[in-house]
């Protein structure tokens, strides 16, 4: 049974006067074939934009990959890599899905009457 993972951006604040994003809301859901079974991580990432920095891009300019590409570079740790942050969450998601999917495959519920 395979698991996907589906990474979002939720909501984004920003600057008016700039369009330099403040706040981004991000999840991530891991679930498996038939959506019987979910794990949720989610956060927010808090930004000090800077419209005169080489790289500041603008509200109306941003991808969805962008700001994606910023969640990831937030939840490295020790000398990791994006890639390898972002890999490291998917698979501890995957794994909290696949335990409740063998926790649920061997109880039942209901009545005997």
């Amino acid at each position: 049974m395979a698991i996907t993972t589906t990474w979002s951006i939720n909501d984004m604040v920003r600057n008016d006067s700039d369009g330099g994003v403040t706040t981004v809301y991000w999840s991530l859901v891991a679930q498996n074939d038939s959506g019987s079974e979910s794990a949720t991580e989610g956060g927010k990432l808090r930004l000090t934009p800077n419209a005169g920095a080489e790289g500041f891009v603008a509200y109306d300019s941003l991808t969805e990959a962008t700001v994606l590409s910023w969640i990831y570079d937030s939840l490295i740790e020790g000398d990791e890599t994006a890639d390898e942050a972002k890999a490291r969450i998917e698979a501890d998601r995957t794994g909290k899905v696949t335990a409740q999917i063998a926790r649920n495959s061997s109880t039942s519920s209901g009545k005997p009457w």
